[in-house]
């Protein structure tokens, strides 16, 4: 087969996926991002690298937001808020950060596959996005994809729509946005 017809596939798919994401728990993610004093990110893997360009994102937007994990990354306060992507909800070393930040008092969210899983359950909120567990078992939403490609693909066109919606109510553009991008590229 083509690879031109694997990426028509690959876009219908994540059409469909786009159907599947409740307004109201994104709205909510929105909500929190305009609360929070300082907003984080937490991800492994492929999903960590979508959480990565999410925060990129919001830097260009002038929010105080960062990457856990990274060396300027600062502490964790009651003000602020801890954003979880994780498909399987059941990732060890995020549940124990989501633990910790529960305890401190700040808000917790996930953007998971699965919003009864660990990390779903112990979210203030959660966002369920579609997609499937990396062994594909047991799950009623199929894809060509392998592993967990079409969450991942998803959780980064999720993320940019709730940029977009973050700047429709901010009253920003993209001009603003770029006066912060990178000059030393």
């Amino acid at each position: 087969m083509k690879a031109s017809h694997y990426y028509s596939e690959i876009v219908k798919e994540l059409s469909r996926a786009a159907d599947l994401i409740s307004d109201q728990e994104a709205e909510k993610l929105v909500d929190e991002i305009l609360l929070a004093k300082k907003i984080f990110v937490a991800g492994a893997g492929r999903s960590g690298l979508m959480g990565k360009s999410f925060v990129m994102r919001m830097m260009h937007m002038g929010l105080d937001s960062y990457v856990i994990g990274e060396t300027v990354t600062p502490n964790f306060t009651e003000n602020d808020l801890i954003i979880f992507a994780s498909g399987s909800g059941e990732t060890k070393s995020l549940i124990t950060m989501a633990e910790k930040a529960k305890s401190i008092g700040g808000k917790v969210m996930a953007v998971t596959i699965f919003p009864d899983s660990t990390l779903g359950k112990m979210a203030d909120a959660c966002v369920k996005l579609p997609g499937s567990p990396k062994d594909q078992s047991d799950n009623e939403y199929k894809t060509i994809q392998p592993m967990g490609s079409l969450f991942e693909q998803t959780l980064l066109l999720f993320f940019d729509a709730v940029i977009l919606r973050f700047m429709e109510r901010k009253g920003l553009d993209t001009d603003t946005m770029f006066g912060r991008h990178a000059n030393l590229e």
